[in-house]
């Protein structure tokens, strides 16, 4: 079911990993922009029309307008089912325990007496929030996208996600009621491509924001290329992945039901596991087919995404090799189940999210650890943070500098513009004072 690399021993390259080497999902986004360019085109010239028309095409489903009416949050928020509704009110007030705490304040560096730099943070004024509605539903993904947005303080939001045949052309209701809760009033009815266009682009219904966050299929991936620059984005999210590095200390029971829950999300979902212990690796394989066969979303999701090349098993000669592996993958979730489990996760350098010891599984993080599930993929863990408050703002640097400040520096800055061969920057220098501008 689920593939094995060893890099025991010689195998193990000692002059650095090749992220080749390592199980991955292959996601040619490149491809996709030819696909979803012509979408994005009609939707920036005919708007409305170009979403009514995408609808019927790509979701099966008529629609006559693509904003939500109010009634219809309304509505679903008083059907919710209570117990649902208290998870999500729960998710929703860990979570903004943790993003509460990530809003930096503003500061002031005094250069010299009478000049001061100060940074300031500002929130995005308008920003598109996208949730994805294809094999799954996912209300949760209104909270990790909106609870960082309003901690961030941003003016003015909008949600979309996919219109359902079986709710009449409208948005899952758990995804409604969960916009209805956290007081997100500006819904609309467009997935894929064609709806990051509407938030890029603006519509007849929708005005257009300074910036899209949320993940999506491989089409709202290129989609976001494509636009990136009209709009800012998060990240160009691929499947999603997890990694786990184990040692013999690890209950194979924890392992392999982790790997299926990432693997039930796509048939291109990345399940790795990283061990040293060859005992465990076998107790695992026999765990995933005991679990595997008493699960759900087995044919079309979990069996081909763990026999997928992007899923597997690697060996390695220890955890001082396992830590380099996974450091590599720079996997979207890493899973840390190791003796001394706190102090092998404080020496990960890359990883979209860390989950430590046998208590922590990543579900925990999908819902309610009070982290935020929107997390690089594909590697991108190397460069990328995934999203916070941090994500929602700008760091704008406000200049203050006094005549006498100014005039202490001058003679350094009309230096250095004339190293570079740009004589008015030194001129609009000397403008202030009483020296003479060159040419006048």
């Amino acid at each position: 079911m689920i593939s094995r690399i060893d890099l025991r021993g010689d195998a193990f390259p000692e002059d650095g990993i090749d992220r080749d080497l390592l199980p991955r999902a292959e996601l040619d986004v490149e491809a996709a922009l030819e696909k979803v360019r012509p979408i994005c085109d009609d939707v920036k010239h005919r708007g409305t029309a170009a979403l009514i028309d995408y609808a019927e095409k790509f979701d099966g489903v008529a629609i006559d307008r693509v904003r939500v009416p109010a009634e219809a949050l309304t509505r679903a928020l008083a059907e919710l089912d209570p117990r649902v509704r208290a998870a999500l009110e729960e998710s929703i007030r860990r979570a903004r325990l943790v993003h509460r705490e990530q809003r930096r304040a503003d500061h002031t560096t005094q250069v010299v007496p009478g000049g001061t730099v100060t940074e300031r943070w500002v929130p995005v004024e308008r920003v598109g929030l996208y949730v994805p509605g294809g094999r799954s539903v996912y209300p949760s993904s209104v909270v990790m996208n909106v609870v960082p947005a309003q901690e961030a303080e941003v003016g003015s939001m909008a949600v979309a996600s996919p219109p359902q045949k079986e709710f009449g052309g409208l948005p899952h209701p758990t995804i409604l009621a969960a916009c209805e809760l956290l007081g997100v009033d500006e819904v609309y009815a467009a997935g894929g491509a064609q709806a990051v266009a509407m938030f890029a682009y603006g519509t007849e219904e929708c005005r257009p924001v300074s910036m899209v966050t949320g993940p999506g299929n491989i089409y709202v991936a290129a989609a976001k290329r494509l636009l990136k620059g009209r709009i800012g984005i998060d990240a160009e999210a691929g499947p999603t992945e997890i990694a786990i590095l184990a040692d013999a200390t690890a209950d194979p029971v924890h392992v392999a039901a982790d790997l299926i829950s990432q693997a039930e999300h796509d048939p291109l979902a990345a399940a790795v596991l990283v061990t040293d212990s060859v005992d465990l690796a076998e107790a695992v394989e026999k765990e995933l087919q005991t679990q595997v066969a008493a699960t759900k979303h087995v044919e079309d999701r979990i069996a081909p995404a763990l026999s997928g090349r992007q899923s597997g098993i690697v060996l390695v000669d220890g955890i001082e090799q396992g830590l380099r592996v996974v450091d590599a993958y720079a996997a979207e979730h890493l899973e840390i189940q190791t003796e001394n489990a706190s102090a092998v996760a404080a020496r990960v350098r890359n990883a979209g999210a860390i989950f430590v010891g046998a208590y922590a599984p990543v579900s925990l993080g999908d819902y309610a650890a009070g982290s935020n599930h929107v997390l690089p993929t594909g590697g991108c863990a190397c460069h990328s943070s995934g999203l916070s408050v941090q994500s929602f703002l700008r760091g704008v640097h406000v200049v203050d500098y006094t005549r006498e400040a100014l005039a202490e520096v001058a003679g350094h800055v009309v230096t250095l513009a004339d190293a570079e061969d740009l004589p008015a920057h030194g001129a609009a220098v000397r403008a202030r004072f009483d020296w003479t501008v060159p040419g006048s």
